[in-house]
């Protein structure tokens, strides 16, 4: 197996921090990555949940989880009262 060289454009604040956390955890970068591609082919999928942060999608999960939100029971129901 021969190696194959990747280029990356990242924020070089990015870039440095998580050098910094890597070096901390006795890694090189290129190993980190290779870690995570090695992991992502293994699972058919990201090795992590990613979390929205933003504020529109906090609030549109808040909204998702309240209690006194109309509820159907069918996709049907849903569409008829849409178009109602």
């Amino acid at each position: 197996m021969s190696d194959a060289r990747i280029s990356l454009r990242v924020d070089s604040e990015l870039k440095k921090d998580a050098q910094e956390l890597y070096s901390d955890l006795g890694l090189d970068l290129t190993t980190a990555v290779t870690m995570f591609l090695k992991q992502s082919v293994r699972e058919q999928a990201l090795p992590f949940k990613p979390e929205l942060e933003d504020p529109e999608s906090i609030q549109a999960r808040k909204e998702a989880f309240r209690k006194d939100l109309k509820r159907y029971k069918s996709v049907d129901d849903w569409w008829n009262d849409l178009n109602a």
